[in-house]
Formats: C-alpha cells, structure tokens, sequence
C-alpha cells in the first residue's frame, strides 16, 4: 500500500536562515518556523494560544533563495516531508531530530513584509524548486455550462447508494 510523508506549514521565521555548503557545493540552509494555534479554554472561557517550533532544511538552489530572501519575523509557506535524524553528540549521546525537507517555498507578504495580505512573492522560479505552480481552471461562461451538463437521473440517492457499498474497499 501506498503511504504519505507530505507536511504544510504557514508561519513566521523565528530566526533568520542560516545558510552554508557541504563538501560537494551544495547549499544547505536551515530556518526554523513558528505556527501557532488558539483556541477558547472551555472551564475559564480564557482565549489559550500555543506556538509550535519547526525545523526546515532546503537544498540546493531552494536553500539559496531561502537565505538570500527570506528574513526573521517574515510569513512563509513550506510544502515538504518529515525526516527524523540520528547523531552522536560531542559528549557521546546519541540524539535524535525531526525536520521537514523543504520540497517548495512561497514567501508570503509584501516586499516590507508589513502585511499578510499584500502580494506574494517569490512566483515563477521562486516558487519553489522547479515545481510549477498549480493553474486555477477556467469555468465556461453560464450558458455553456448549462449546455454542456449532462440529463439528471431523478431515482432516489438511497438505491444508488445501496448499490456502491459492495465496491467500498474498507
């Protein structure tokens, strides 16, 4: 069976990124995203709030971008999948980390960063990595989506659904 290692994040940076190259050239940077979620505590009625910090890595020419443009304080949008590390410490520990492995990167904002609702940047080959940005499709005009619909079946929906319950797989 097919499995998925797929996380989103839309936060701020909590630091600026830190960027440097391996052995072989590759540029390496690491950022660290803040999200944070609230809600309304049900026995005091008080609003609650929790900050989650997140490690991100980019590679290659996304890490590039990701130091050169991206700054603290600023929003961002990361596409990109978990990965858990396993090193010896200096002191001879073994320690563990999660991180995601940035696969994308939208910088969100306006150029000052000033305002979450100002223009994004980072279109076109800021976008991240390569991969396209996904194209809205375009609705035909009324008339021709009322052509173009197909003669309705007006059977109750409980037959018809009925009928699919041997074809579920789960």
């Amino acid at each position: 069976m097919a499995s998925v290692n797929k996380v989103i994040l839309v936060g701020n940076l909590g630091r600026d990124p830190e960027v440097r190259y391996s052995a072989e050239g590759s540029a390496i940077c690491n950022i660290s995203i803040a999200t944070t979620s609230q809600w309304k505590d049900r026995t005091s009625g008080e609003r609650r709030e929790e900050t989650e910090w997140h490690r991100v890595v980019f590679y290659n020419r996304l890490a590039e971008i990701a130091g050169e443009y991206l700054r603290k304080g600023r929003p961002v949008y990361v596409e990109g999948r978990l990965r858990t590390r396993k090193w010896t410490g200096q002191d001879g520990q073994e320690r563990f980390t999660t991180e995601i492995i940035a696969e994308q990167m939208q910088m969100l904002g306006g150029r000052d960063g000033g305002d979450m609702g100002g223009g994004s940047m980072g279109g076109g080959e800021y976008g991240g990595g390569g991969a396209p940005a996904p194209q809205r499709a375009q609705r035909p005009a009324p008339q021709q989506q009322q052509q173009q619909q197909a003669p309705r079946n007006n059977a109750p929906m409980s037959d018809n659904l009925a009928d699919m319950d041997d074809d579920i797989p789960f």
